[in-house]
């Protein structure tokens, strides 16, 4: 019998597996509450349905900036 914490595991495990699979990365950061806000506030204004799209949309904004 499988205990709960490798249960937990096997399944993170696979879930970071499904996201490799499908081109992307689990990636954890640690932000002050202040910063989580804003990425919260930016979310519900663009209408996203989390705060990686977010974080995806901040990346290409910045992109764009650097390479003009």
């Amino acid at each position: 019998m499988q205990t709960t914490e490798s249960a937990i595991s096997d399944k993170d495990r696979a879930y970071r597996r499904r996201l490799a699979e499908a081109g992307l990365h689990q990636l954890i950061v640690a932000l002050p509450d202040e910063q989580v806000a804003f990425l919260d506030e930016l979310k519900e204004r663009h209408g996203l349905r989390n705060r990686s799209q977010v974080l995806m949309q901040l990346i290409e904004q910045g992109r764009e900036v650097t390479q003009q």
